[in-house]
């Protein structure tokens, strides 16, 4: 599966992350509200910055473009899950606080799902148990909550963590 495709449709152009975006995606990510109810505070350069050099080497970074305007609204990436071979997560996924609320993340999902679905059977998406907003949103696309008893091996995530799953509709 490719990790960095190029996606578009009338509302949001996606593409690679590269290095030179990172002032811009900052600009966007600095707004302490984006984070309020994430474990980790990537509205300080330091950590966002760390946060941007994990993205870039992970080689599924996407970052997504307004297609009106073509200005950078956030960013996303795609993850190989280990030991589960029909599965691929879709998180890291941030947006400009300009953007909430409306169609734009169900936008920017639905393009990465349809492109992964191509390959894989399985979307995952981990959530921090105190993410109200983000499980909202992963609901709002369609995915469900699970449990280790749901599958025969689930990927390993952090405790504190939610795991969701979409999975392929059958074309019979």
């Amino acid at each position: 599966m490719d990790l960095q495709p190029i996606l578009d449709n009338e509302l949001v152009r996606i593409r690679p992350l590269k290095n030179s975006d990172m002032e811009s995606l900052y600009n966007v990510a600095k707004d302490p509200e984006i984070w309020e109810q994430h474990p980790c505070k990537r509205y300080l350069r330091s950590e966002f910055e760390q946060f941007f050099i994990e993205s870039i080497r992970s080689k599924g970074a996407l970052i997504i473009f307004d297609k009106k305007t073509d200005k950078i609204i956030g960013s996303s990436r795609f993850k190989k899950v280990e030991g589960f071979s029909d599965s691929v997560e879709i998180g890291w996924t941030f947006l400009d606080r300009k953007y909430w609320g409306g169609k734009y993340n169900k936008t920017v999902k639905d393009l990465m799902i349809a492109h992964a679905f191509n390959y894989i059977g399985n979307i995952l998406f981990y959530v921090d148990k105190d993410n109200i907003r983000s499980q909202r949103a992963v609901e709002k696309i369609g995915g469900k909550k699970v449990d280790a008893s749901e599958y025969e091996k689930l990927p390993e995530t952090n405790s504190n963590n939610l795991t969701f799953v979409i999975r392929k509709p059958n074309k019979e």
